[in-house]
């Protein structure tokens, strides 16, 4: 089997997500120590006994859950797992910044710098209310593409997730994605769903944080991947560090071209992903996309040990 590694975003997170892979293994538990020192707050006590609403924000859920995803990789390697035993990795979204941690190319405190204020100038860059994301759900892209273009009408509205072959997430102006999930129902989508995030990710609204992020990673060193990592702006795989950068900053307003990005890792004969971190909803898409694929969640010890055997 040829495997890719791949890393969960926002939407996964919840209450005492990555406790059990802490409490099994001390590798598990020094990943949480040294993101709370780098930080300077006690994020773990936020993910293991804190309130959903305070741990779904950005600012606390992207760094939460890139922890999550290293506490369960230090897990995987406690088991006799290496991340260079995977052809690829990739993350979807900010699991992108997991997946460049897991391959070496960004520290695990550098990384969660970097997520905090990623989360910090997203949340900054438009105010409460005024954008909006929505689901499409039984659009391709090029129809879900074409929706938000006649949704727009002088706003912003934007195909930001191409998730899988039936799901599509516009991201944009209130009113704009509002008429974009009539305008969906109308082109034969099954349902569109206006989705509870606090900001408007991946689209141009997002241009003051890429600002700050392009900032904000001028002064963080970039390795080279132990594994190429599959990027989601371009759907293919990158070892460049000066480039791995620079796409952290389009993906600020970029799509994310998860189904293509997928589809590229099958095409160079993977077979098996592993899903590391909290949750299993890419599980659920990379199964639409391609049944072939054999899909593994490690989100706890029990899929750790599994793993490693």
């Amino acid at each position: 089997m040829t495997k890719a590694f791949v890393f969960p975003g926002q939407g996964a997170q919840s209450i005492g997500m990555g406790k059990a892979f802490a409490d099994a293994y001390p590798a598990a538990k020094a990943i949480f120590d040294e993101v709370n020192d780098a930080l300077g707050q006690n994020l773990s006590a936020l993910i293991w006994e804190g309130d959903i609403a305070d741990l779904t924000l950005t600012e606390n859920a992207q760094p939460a859950l890139m922890a999550t995803s290293m506490a369960a990789m230090a897990a995987l390697n406690a088991e006799g797992v290496q991340v260079t035993d995977a052809a690829y990795v990739a993350g979807h979204s900010l699991g992108e910044y997991s997946a460049l941690c897991a391959a070496g190319v960004l520290s695990l405190s550098d990384t969660a710098r970097l997520l905090k204020t990623r989360g910090q100038a997203m949340q900054e860059a438009v105010p409460v209310g005024v954008g909006a994301m929505a689901a499409l759900l039984g659009l391709d892209f090029a129809a879900a593409k074409a929706v938000a273009e006649a949704a727009a009408q002088g706003d912003v509205c934007q195909a930001a997730n191409d998730n899988d072959p039936g799901q599509v997430v516009v991201s944009g102006d209130k009113a704009a994605v509002e008429r974009a999930c009539v305008l969906a129902k109308e082109a034969g989508a099954k349902r569109a769903v206006i989705l509870p995030v606090s900001a408007p990710f991946h689209c141009s609204l997002m241009e003051p944080a890429a600002r700050v992020m392009e900032a904000a990673l001028k002064d963080v060193t970039f390795n080279t991947p132990s594994v190429p990592v599959v990027v989601n702006v371009l759907a293919e795989a990158c070892s460049n560090p000066s480039e791995l950068r620079a796409h952290l900053v389009t993906q600020v307003t970029g799509s994310v071209r998860w189904r293509e990005s997928v589809l590229f890792m099958a095409a160079q004969g993977v077979d098996e992903i592993w899903e590391i971190g909290a949750g299993k909803a890419l599980g659920g898409m990379i199964r639409r996309i391609d049944r072939e694929i054999t899909c593994k969640a490690v989100n706890d010890p029990a899929g750790a040990k599994a793993a490693g055997e």
